[in-house]
């Protein structure tokens, strides 16, 4: 794998670009492997990385039905936070936090990692008090959160409208060290150090049924042939259900789109993100100019990836009064991603009914940012069979023992 430098993007100009080799190799899938994870996205490439990396387990593959990073992890709006209120989801976002800020150094590869800081508007009187109880928590979970007020959040975001006549804002929940990322490049550079390491990334290849024997996985059948292996990774985010069922369990989840959108782009206002989970919006913009526009999940289940007309009105009527600039802009594109969403708004990394078979799903409207720290307990969970400390509370069966992690306003309501 040639490694990328100035010293050799100069190298390179001096020979007309000639030499570049393809980031990942494409291999056609093998017999049998250690471990075959299912699910080329950010998290299962994640998963795989740091198989590699941390317990020098290489011979993997990771198969996905269509293109490498063409679900969820191409679909989001690349918010990066951990100002959680519970102990186990505060931990894991912000060990992902924490390598996505030194990820592209790790992977050779620029994922675009731009700390600019997310704010979250509290524009009711319980707002106030719930942002107030998470500062708090913070503090003790040692994640760096301030409650701001609305003088604060003016000089931060100067196009607010702070005095809405329904919903002012009344200050705001800010991580400085929270962010933005390049979602496409975070899937690219894993895969891309997941090759190097000889690890085949295997597209276009659907799983169509899994094999079992003694209460474990022995292979995986696929449009490419059956693929034999001693452990199995399902991370498929919004089919985790129907991978389960072809396994032979049931999930406690249920899926639904989740739909944004960008304007077309304009000069530089708005160096942060803003959400605001009063009235179900946030954004950003990118770094093409473009503001980058979501709301909340539909309200049926349903595996669709376009959008719809009724959620452009209802998330940009929802922003419209504390942006009053989005109503002269002109929509670009839109579309929607497949979430999976569990009953408390929690993840699941856990062991399944089947010995060798591990689940890593349920991150809802916030996997993105959870990308590295998924992947990490994740490859943790599969190596040694059982949960590390990241891991150990995200548990399938928590359901059953009303072990709950509720994130419902943290996690439910706006990424």
């Amino acid at each position: 794998m040639t490694r990328y430098s100035a010293f050799a993007i100069a190298r390179e100009a001096l020979r007309q670009h000639t030499g570049w080799t393809r980031a990942w190799a494409s291999p056609e899938p093998a017999s049998h492997y250690d471990v075959v994870i299912v699910g080329a996205g950010g998290h299962g490439l994640a998963t795989a990385y740091y198989l590699g990396k941390n317990f020098g387990i290489r011979n993997v593959a990771i198969i996905e039905k269509g293109w490498l990073g063409g679900g969820n992890t191409g679909r989001n709006t690349t918010i990066i936070r951990s100002n959680y209120l519970q102990d186990p989801s505060a931990a894991i976002y912000e060990k992902a936090r924490s390598l996505y800020e030194g990820l592209s150094q790790d992977l050779n590869y620029n994922v675009m990692f731009s700390p600019r800081g997310v704010m979250m508007l509290a524009q009711t009187e319980h707002e106030i008090r719930g942002y107030k109880r998470t500062e708090m928590a913070n503090k003790l979970q040692g994640v760096d959160t301030r409650f701001i007020g609305p003088a604060e959040v003016k000089r931060l975001v100067p196009i607010m409208n702070i005095e809405g006549p329904r919903y002012p804002v009344l200050g705001a929940l800010w991580q400085p060290r929270g962010g933005t990322a390049r979602h496409d490049a975070v899937a690219w550079g894993y895969a891309r150090a997941c090759s190097a390491m000889g690890m085949h990334v295997i597209q276009n290849c659907e799983v169509t049924g899994v094999e079992s024997a003694g209460g474990e996985v022995t292979a995986v059948n696929t449009t490419k042939g059956t693929i034999g292996c001693k452990k199995l990774g399902i991370v498929v985010a919004g089919h985790s259900g129907h991978l389960a069922a072809m396994a032979g369990f049931r999930l406690p989840i249920e899926s639904v789109a989740l739909q944004a959108m960008v304007s077309e782009p304009i000069k530089p206002c708005m160096d942060v993100v803003v959400m605001a989970n009063t009235v179900h919006g946030y954004m950003s913009q990118s770094d093409k100019g473009e503001m980058v526009i979501g709301g909340g999940a539909d309200h049926f289940n349903n595996y669709t990836q376009r959008g719809s007309w009724q959620h452009i009105e209802e998330t940009v009527r929802s922003l419209i009064e504390t942006f009053p600039m989005l109503s002269r802009l002109k929509m670009l594109r839109q579309w929607g991603g497949i979430v999976d969403m569990t009953g408390d708004r929690s993840p699941i990394i856990s062991k399944t009914p089947l010995g060798n078979t591990f689940i890593n799903c349920g991150w809802g409207t916030g996997g993105f940012k959870a990308i590295p720290g998924s992947g990490w307990a994740m490859a943790d969970l599969i190596a040694k069979g059982e949960p590390g400390p990241l891991a150990r509370d995200f548990s399938m069966f928590r359901f059953r023992e009303g072990r709950f992690i509720d994130e419902s306003v943290a996690a439910g309501v706006a990424h």
